[in-house]
């Protein structure tokens, strides 16, 4: 659906998705990218991105429930939407790191003893955390576009219905 909506609400709108896409791009790209090389000397840097991470994420919650009492009905949509898919994206990660731990444990717990096999099973389970990523670029630039526009899914509808008071754009 499309609503009009004053500039300042759109800007409020767009705040998670910008935080999250910072997150997803600065942190789970470049930064992981940029730490891999350095991995093997100090395999504690492995840390870093899941961190801050969750410092991240954990603050997008937790502002997410904060906003639900916020008087913009777009504004606490946006930031549910945003919620939501940090929610899936931290099963994600749980998952990752789950996989990786049953590997090391695999090998006794030392990392040195790790075989070229338990490398191609971690891989394997990086895949589906890299796809998740790319997508949720991909959904997060668009959410930030639809908070722009005054857009907002139509299944975030179902939950949080709108007020009778917002004004609707005419669709053509």
């Amino acid at each position: 659906m499309h609503y009009i909506i004053p500039e300042s609400e759109s800007r409020q709108a767009r705040l998670p998705h910008e935080l999250f896409l910072i997150n997803l791009v600065t942190n789970h790209i470049l930064l992981f990218v940029g730490l891999l090389g350095m991995f093997k000397g100090y395999p504690l840097l492995a840390l870093v991105t899941p961190a801050i991470s969750f410092l991240v994420l954990g603050y997008l919650l937790f502002r997410a429930k904060k906003e639900r009492q916020n008087p913009s009905w777009f504004v606490m949509c946006h930031w549910q939407l945003c919620a939501r898919r940090s929610r899936f994206f931290v099963g994600m990660i749980l998952a990752v790191l789950l996989v990786v731990i049953l590997l090391v444990l695999s090998a006794g717990g030392d990392i040195a003893l790790l075989r070229p096999g338990h490398y191609a099973i971690g891989g394997i389970a990086f895949l589906p955390g890299m796809f998740s990523i790319l997508v949720l670029i991909v959904m997060e630039s668009d959410g930030m576009h639809q908070a722009k526009t005054g857009r907002l899914p139509v299944s975030l509808l179902a939950i949080y219905p709108e007020p009778k008071s917002i004004k609707k754009q005419e669709s053509f």
